[in-house]
């Protein structure tokens, strides 16, 4: 039984109803080929980056960035509301060299480096700025800032003042 889609692939009519999804159906094919056919290291990651498995991972980002400031943020929840295993979640990140807990760590402290150095959010505290990206334990953010930036919130806040 043929489809109404292949039947008008086959008749030569466009199948797909704009531009944008027609280049991402040949990208995808291309992609596929290049695979099967032994494609070199550089291209299968460029196919992998567009395939099913990377988008369920940007997805899973976003969902994670959504639900930064909830306090705890557990792969089970995240896997339940995305519909996929925790595992699965968990080698997904591990195919990006990181970890779930690392990815939702420095997503938090991204958050809070942005706020310090937004003139928007000068009246807040450090703390609230901290709650607000998701930490519960101020002393645990201090630490964590200081060394992924180098200086704390404090410094990184007074200096982001002078550069404006």
């Amino acid at each position: 039984m043929v489809t109404k889609l292949s039947e008008k692939v086959l008749l030569g009519e466009p199948a797909l109803p704009t531009h944008e999804l027609q280049q991402l159906a040949i990208a995808h094919i291309y992609d596929l080929a290049a695979l099967a056919m032994g494609a070199t290291r550089d291209a299968a990651e460029i196919a992998s980056s567009r395939g099913l498995a990377a988008a369920r991972l940007r997805e899973i980002k976003s969902d994670i960035a959504a639900s930064l400031s909830r306090g705890e943020i557990s792969v089970a929840e995240i896997a339940q509301r995305q519909r996929v295993t925790p595992r699965y979640i968990q080698m997904l990140f591990e195919n990006e060299g990181a970890t779930f807990t690392e990815f939702v760590r420095n997503a938090r402290l991204n958050r809070a480096y942005r706020m310090l150095r937004d003139p928007r959010f000068a009246d807040r505290s450090i703390s609230t700025i901290a709650f607000v990206a998701g930490f519960t334990d101020l002393s645990y953010f201090n630490r964590l800032f200081r060394r992924r930036f180098g200086g704390t919130p404090s410094d990184i806040r007074a200096a982001s003042k002078l550069q404006a």
